[in-house]
């Protein structure tokens, strides 16, 4: 018979050496070392067999393994084979609990006897599935599966098994962010999920409360229970009183699955990380760079200086330096820093804090460009001719030293006469050059024609108590406009290199709007009179038109939200279609690395491709572009939306004194279960429903965007001013219901047929009121 080799259903032979032979016993370092190389089955048996453990030895042998067990260095699992504690054995139960930022399912062990935290598993490709299979979805995060581990021989290796599912077995616990009610008789309590969708609350025994008290929010997880009544859960986690305004971001964090812990070694590294000097870099400290920002802004990432060519070549033409934080200077690619930036993809920003991409040693000091001190920047020096068109660029490392740090207010009001202590000296030198360059750049813009939405934001104001102090219409400053389009060309300038370089760049690109929306937009405009082409050659100047012809009327909010709404989502990608928003046929982000992973890529792409040093894009990063910026464009989706569950949630917990008021509106979304209005003054999201609107029987027309009465003809339709009383609001998910008081107009002929169900009549079953049905936000150019 042929001699089975090792590891093929018999163990390994122990190394030349170590064999005992006739009598002799092994020592615990060679049981330790012949249970790692000989995974599976491993019995007391087998390991005196390989061993040549005989006769009385065996005794010695059994004592031995016992004391091992003891003390913990091995384990006996239900077969009765022996295993290093220290290892997992070959098949056993894991639960995939993420995936990583290349998109690799990682798991954990469900059993872990271990006190140290329980080695990560990666789970490899499954190419074996038979077509049979795919009846059954492949296991993902959640699942508990039952998997063949194998140990990878790499120690540097951040997963130190690789995992291959044999079946799955169920689903792991779900994790729920919600409130812990106590109950008021006897002991133990409920979660209430904050998840304004979830319907079903969960029961919380004694023993699983954790020291929950009732009102604090907590992050639950799911147990199992009885059959039937409420499912149960177990408290994990508490992040304190519900009531504490600090929790309404809080809630937004962990509902949405945003890091917003930095792990040591990515603090570690950024504390180590020392200021970069001249050496290398061309000096731009004398040119008078100055950064305009909000007057609450968290970093300062972008600076800019403009003034006359003084090329007689280019009479009337303007010279303009974008300079830009050099994040890739401090973040090496696939260093621990570059990787958590990778995995959060973008800052997020609430009204009361941030959940920076990067650490505050980065993004608020090596890489801020503050006022006076000298800083490391990637900056593009920009020729315009007269008339605003772009005549040449150059890419350059620098350092530079901002000339001051203004606000867009502080920037307006000298221009517009009234200059403050801190924009006085630069009004004449600095300021007024800027402003005239600006001009000159927005003659070429108003002949590209950009798409031109003029939506109102609603800016929160957070009290030094932590609570909101108020909402209002933000400000709108010609500033922030020059601020734009300078970074706007600095963007086309980075695209335009990194092309003419040759080298792969993620490109911010937008869509044309679909027909099918845009054979929807033209019917409803032709409700309201308004010819709208839907021709194959369809441009941003299209919609302008349309937008200028009810400018100033009562349709002008109507026409904007739903122009708005037939646009297609910008996202990242490195297979350039341009930007339909902005009418370019080449457009990158380049302007916040601080804030964007995206940007940081680019810089690490022009750094590459023009030779301007050795921390430039990599091999590794050029070959997962296509992974990054599908990664990244989920990450700045999630941002905006935990964004806006906080302002939700804000905007609540502030009205929630004020029930029983009456607010003015507009109608901002119209569904088959009601209405969606937004308030004029603090611009939040409510819900009127159906059930609020009367006897008659209501149609939802999709053609209008209107609820139209059957019987009475009175429409409410997207846009309209309406007047409500404020019934309900709940700050933990940031719903507000209302009841209409004043508002609808007749409807146009033929309207309330066009539908493809009914409604309902007044009085049915309520829908259960949340949020606008908005689309997910478009993100910023």
């Amino acid at each position: 018979m042929a001699e089975r080799k090792p590891g093929r259903g018999a163990p390994k032979k122990p190394a030349a050496g170590k064999k005992k032979t006739g009598g002799g016993v092994p020592s615990r370092e060679e049981i330790l070392a012949f249970l790692a190389d000989n995974p599976g089955k491993t019995s007391k048996r087998e390991i005196g067999r390989a061993f040549g453990v005989k006769g009385d030895d065996r005794i010695p042998l059994k004592q031995l393994l016992k004391a091992m067990t003891e003390e913990g260095l091995i384990a006996r699992d239900d077969a009765k084979n022996l295993r290093r504690t220290d290892e997992l054995p070959p098949v056993t139960v894991i639960e995939i609990t993420h995936t990583d930022t290349d998109g690799e399912l990682i798991a954990r062990p469900v059993n872990w006897p271990g006190e140290e935290q329980p080695p990560l598993i990666v789970i490899a490709p499954d190419t074996s599935r038979k077509k049979r299979d795919y009846d059954e979805p492949p296991a993902g995060v959640g699942d508990r599966v039952l998997a063949r581990l194998s140990k990878v021989e790499d120690e540097d290796e951040a997963y130190p098994y690789e995992a291959r599912v044999i079946r799955r077995i169920g689903r792991g616990a779900e994790r729920i962010l919600g409130l812990y009610r106590k109950n008021p008789k006897g002991k133990g309590g409920r979660l209430v999920p904050v998840e304004k969708k979830a319907r079903n609350e969960y029961e919380v025994a004694p023993e699983d409360v954790n020291g929950a008290e009732d009102g604090n929010l907590v992050l639950g997880e799911t147990i199992p229970g009885k059959r039937y009544g409420l499912s149960r859960a177990r408290i994990r986690e508490i992040f304190g009183d519900s009531e504490d305004p600090r929790s309404i971001s809080l809630i937004a964090i962990h509902a949405h699955g945003i890091p917003d812990a930095f792990p040591d070694e990515v603090i570690a590294e950024a504390e180590a990380a020392k200021h970069q000097g001249l050496k290398g870099r061309t000096d731009l400290r004398d040119i008078p760079l100055i950064t305009i920002d909000p007057a609450d802004a968290r970093d300062h990432d972008d600076a800019v200086w403009a003034a006359p060519d003084d090329d007689p070549k280019n009479e009337g033409g303007v010279v303009a330096i974008v300079a830009i934080a050099d994040v890739a200077a401090y973040v090496k690619p696939g260093s621990p820093m570059d990787r958590e930036a990778r995995k959060r993809g973008n800052s997020t920003y609430f009204p009361d804090r941030v959940v920076p991409m990067l650490p505050e040693r980065i993004s608020n000091d090596l890489c801020s460009l503050v006022e006076g001190e000298d800083r490391a920047c990637f900056a593009v020096r920009i020729v315009f001719d007269r008339n605003g068109n772009k005549r040449s660029h150059e890419f350059i490392r620098g350092l530079m030293r901002s000339a001051a740090s203004l606000s867009y207010r502080q920037v307006q009001e000298a221009i517009d006469g009234r200059p403050d202590d801190a924009a006085g000296p630069l009004l004449e030198p600095v300021l007024k050059p800027l402003w005239h360059a600006y001009k000159v750049i927005m003659k070429a813009r108003e002949v590209r024609a950009p798409l031109d939405l003029d939506l109102p934001e609603h800016k929160i104001d957070i009290g030094e108590d932590g609570r909101i102090a108020g909402v209002r219409i933000g400000d709108k400053f010609e500033s922030m406009k020059l601020i734009e389009e300078f970074m706007i060309q600095a963007n086309v300038c980075a695209a335009e290199t990194a092309e003419a370089q040759r080298r792969s760049v993620i490109y911010r690109i937008h869509d044309a709007p679909s027909r099918e929306k845009l054979v929807a937009l033209a019917e409803f405009l032709a409700t309201l009179d308004l010819n709208f082409t839907k021709g194959e050659n369809i441009r941003p100047a299209n919609f302008n038109r349309i937008l200028k012809q009810v400018d100033g009327t009562e349709h002008d909010r109507m026409v904007s939200d739903v122009v708005l709404r037939s646009q297609a989502q910008a996202v990242y990608s490195p297979d350039n279609i341009g930007h339909f928003g902005l009418n370019l046929r080449r457009y990158a982000h380049f302007t916040s690395p601080i804030r964007r992973y995206a940007d940081l890529t680019v810089h690490r792409a022009l750094i590459a491709g023009l030779k301007l040093g050795k921390d430039g894009q990599t091999d590794d990063e050029l070959a997962e572009l296509t992974e990054i910026a599908e990664h990244i464009s989920m990450t700045e989706r999630r941002s905006m939306l935990a964004e806006r569950d906080s302002k939700d949630r804000f905007i609540a917990a502030f009205l929630e004194a004020r029930i029983g008021a009456e607010f003015t509106g507009r109608v901002s979304g119209v569904t088959r279960f009601g209405l969606f209005v937004k308030l004029d003054d603090t611009g939040a999201d409510g819900f009127v429903p159906i059930s609020t609107l009367g006897g008659d029987f209501f149609h939802h027309d999709e053609i209008i965007h209107a609820l139209v009465g059957q019987r009475t003809r009175i429409a409410y339709r997207l846009g309209d001013a309406v007047r409500v009383r404020l019934e309900e609001a709940v700050p933990v998910t940031g719903g507000l219901r209302f009841e209409l008081l004043e508002g609808g107009s007749e409807a146009p002929k033929g309207a309330g047929r066009r539908t493809r169900s009914p409604a309902g009549r007044g009085g049915a079953k309520r829908g259960k009121y949340g949020k606008s049905p908005r689309k997910a936000p478009r993100g910023r150019r």
